[in-house]
């Protein structure tokens, strides 16, 4: 799924939001996402901002998937890569490419990310890779995946794992709808 030329030509379906949209708080959580971003507007933050209560419900909620998670923090990066690649969601790319940076993923990680699980991974991380494929693309994991991933998962974390995959499919999917357009960097 990828925004096609047409649809990135014709602007975001909704606008993001000024003060008086999003309100003080959300406002400032937005402007102050984007200077630390190094972007004019965090396009994700002033956009769902404009639901007021329920973006911060889904900041507290995204925030205990990641970074917050019982997974590490490169594994997470791993997981929304991947995710965001096989979404084709340029925007969830953009950010999370800086973000895997922050947590040890270098380009050639993220490059072999994208490739996928047979790109020359350890166990563990192929594996991984191997379930967030099948969960995106058929909605459901296989039992020899399943087994393979519980080698390497407890019940905690393989919880974890299939929340955090299905928030940022989700989220893939509201910033494809929306048509949020990718951010500018300052």
């Amino acid at each position: 799924m990828t925004t096609s030329e047409g649809d990135a030509a014709a602007g975001p379906r909704v606008a993001p939001g000024t003060l008086s949209d999003l309100g003080l708080i959300n406002w400032v959580f937005a402007r102050g996402a984007a200077r630390a971003i190094g972007v004019r507007d965090a396009h994700i933050f002033s956009t769902l901002g404009r639901t007021r209560g329920l973006f911060r419900a889904w900041l507290y909620y995204s925030s205990r998937l990641m970074p917050f998670g019982s997974l590490s923090r490169r594994e997470s990066e791993m997981i929304i890569i991947r995710v965001a690649h096989l979404r084709g969601s340029e925007y969830e790319l953009d950010h999370h490419r800086r973000l895997g940076k922050r947590a040890g993923i270098d380009d050639d990680e993220f490059a072999r990310i994208l490739v996928g699980p047979e790109a020359g991974w350890g166990d563990r991380q192929k594996w991984i890779l191997h379930a967030v494929d099948e969960l995106i693309t058929d909605g459901d994991i296989s039992d020899t995946t399943w087994a393979s991933l519980r080698r390497h998962l407890d019940d905690r974390r393989v919880i974890a794992f299939v929340l955090l995959a299905q928030q940022y499919d989700s989220l893939a999917t509201t910033i494809h709808t929306l048509r949020i357009q990718r951010d500018t960097r300052v």
